[in-house]
């Protein structure tokens, strides 16, 4: 089966999409996505086949995962999240571990953010959440990028400790990507519990990077804004 869904993968490259792709996710020397290779296909055509294909199991996501191809990589994360919705507690055990030994395949932040919080965020709901405070102190970005994306899983259960705690160790992160992904969680918390977000704020806000602070506070009112971005608050 994985044969036949790179076929149609193959089939339905274009080159000149795949040019802006690479720009877009950063895929020159040096950069994030460094070597990173794009067939390009968009994101509601790979879901589109998710669709046609969510009967396959995980051996052809993992087969998929383990394809050079950004997309090829994408759609197997999507039938993953997929079919970890139809599976008994096994099968959910059985695709946690596969994504959480497939890391190095995971590696940019739209494969990322489309998987982490309905795999391992979901998984570990109710369960022992250690293993995300393993990944924030990775070396690796994207899984130091799971472990706070994952929590907007816990963040949509009004539970917020772990969002808190996983950006605290991550305020001295050095890569960008990071800082987003923090500021954007944070958001999240405070779009529904604004003391919760003001209290970390008030504790943190002056040893943020920047770019965090800026999205944490998004969604606050412009004197609000003006007055955490210039330590006034």
């Amino acid at each position: 089966m994985t044969a036949t869904i790179l076929a149609r993968l193959e089939a339905l490259s274009d080159d000149a999409t795949a040019t802006v792709l690479m720009r877009f996710f950063k895929t020159g020397p040096g950069e994030y996505g460094e070597g990173d290779r794009f067939r390009g296909i968009r994101v509601p055509v790979l879901r589109r086949l998710c669709r046609e294909f969510a009967h396959c199991g995980p051996g052809t996501a993992a087969g998929l995962l383990a394809s050079p191809w950004h997309e090829d990589r994408l759609l197997g994360l999507l039938l993953l999240v997929v079919q970890y919705d139809s599976m008994n507690q096994a099968g959910r055990q059985a695709i946690y571990e596969l994504y959480c030994s497939h890391t190095s395949r995971i590696n940019n932040w739209d494969l990322v953010d489309l998987s982490a919080p309905n795999i391992p965020g979901r998984h570990l709901s109710g369960l022992d959440r250690s293993p995300l405070y393993r990944f924030a102190s990775s070396a690796n970005i994207w899984e130091r990028r799971i472990a706070i994306v994952s929590t907007f899983h816990f963040i949509r259960q009004s539970e917020f400790d772990d969002t808190l705690s996983i950006c605290g160790m991550l305020l001295g992160d050095s890569e960008e990507l990071i800082h987003k992904a923090c500021g954007w969680m944070l958001r999240e918390v405070g779009k529904r519990d604004r003391a919760v977000l003001e209290a970390f704020l008030e504790r943190n806000y002056r040893q943020m990077p920047r770019v965090m602070l800026r999205y944490a506070i998004e969604r606050f009112e412009a004197g609000r804004r003006q007055a955490y971005l210039k330590g006034l608050v």
